[in-house]
């Protein structure tokens, strides 16, 4: 993304049956959002978006690693959804492994598990972030859309 990016970009998404809405700054993500009808003064017009597009039509597997997202978050919580986002497209994983594999968290542990729920549940950018690829966490993304983003990945 070019530096100077900054603005709100949506596009209807069909097979979602509701709007992929960006909010950008300086060319990072800053939050991706699911809402019924995109944001008045959205841009419909980003290469994100096409790219977001060609994944929920299935023509080509999600890679969003390259794509950066501002992660505005507490540094516990960034270091769960920076592992989350190396979880492969395809690939669905338990709470208890995303806090096996984030440093200084274990899963025997309650208070690391229910971190890494918290991190899950107020992940800014779902989708990027792909929280839906966790079987047994909250994603931030709608239900609706998590189910679909999983069918899509044959979660």
């Amino acid at each position: 993304m070019n530096p100077d990016d900054a603005g709100i970009y949506a596009r209807d998404a069909d097979y979602l049956d509701r709007a992929v809405q960006l909010g950008v700054a300086s060319g990072k993500v800053l939050r991706v959002t699911f809402p019924d009808a995109p944001d008045a003064d959205a841009t419909p017009d980003h290469p994100l978006l096409d790219r977001i597009e060609d994944y929920l039509t299935g023509v080509e597997e999600a890679d969003f690693a390259d794509v950066q997202v501002a992660l505005t978050v507490p540094t516990d919580q960034r270091k769960v959804l920076e592992t989350v986002r190396d979880v492969p497209y395809g690939e669905s994983i338990t709470v208890a492994a995303v806090a096996r594999m984030t440093p200084n968290l274990n899963d025997d542990e309650e208070a690391d598990i229910a971190l890494v729920r918290t991190a899950l549940a107020e992940n800014p950018a779902p989708l990027l972030i792909p929280d839906h690829r966790i079987s047994d966490g909250p994603s931030a993304a709608p239900p609706p859309v998590e189910q679909r983003l999983r069918s899509i990945e044959g979660l």
